[in-house]
């Protein structure tokens, strides 16, 4: 399966972003769908998934201002980024677990600035 992640960009503080990230095939049968992120010098890092069953996960760094979420017709899942801050600018990568096996999309980048 392939990941099309998009929606990432410069933005300043308190600012807004979508992210979106188009799966190749349906997604209603995934394990899980989600994002993680990635700044200079620091490890990846969970920022949100959907579970089988429509259950969320999110980092504690996020909860409140990011929302995930996902439409199986379009085959793809959102992250609405809100209140956005410097700290969040990282690379974020979309990611799906199927049969237990790890997929990745290509990162998009999200810059927090002003």
């Amino acid at each position: 399966v392939q990941l099309q992640a998009s929606g990432g960009g410069l933005v300043q503080p308190g600012g807004s972003l979508r992210l979106s990230c188009a799966a190749s095939r349906g997604i209603f049968s995934f394990d899980a769908m989600g994002w993680y992120r990635q700044a200079p010098g620091k490890q990846r890092e969970l920022v949100a998934r959907i579970i089988s069953g429509d259950n969320t996960n999110y980092a504690d760094s996020v909860k409140g201002r990011f929302t995930i979420s996902r439409d199986n017709a379009k085959d793809t899942v959102y992250l609405q980024m809100n209140s956005l801050k410097p700290e969040d600018t990282a690379v974020y990568l979309c990611h799906a677990v199927i049969r237990r096996r790890d997929y990745w999309g290509q990162g998009t980048q999200v810059t927090v600035s002003s």
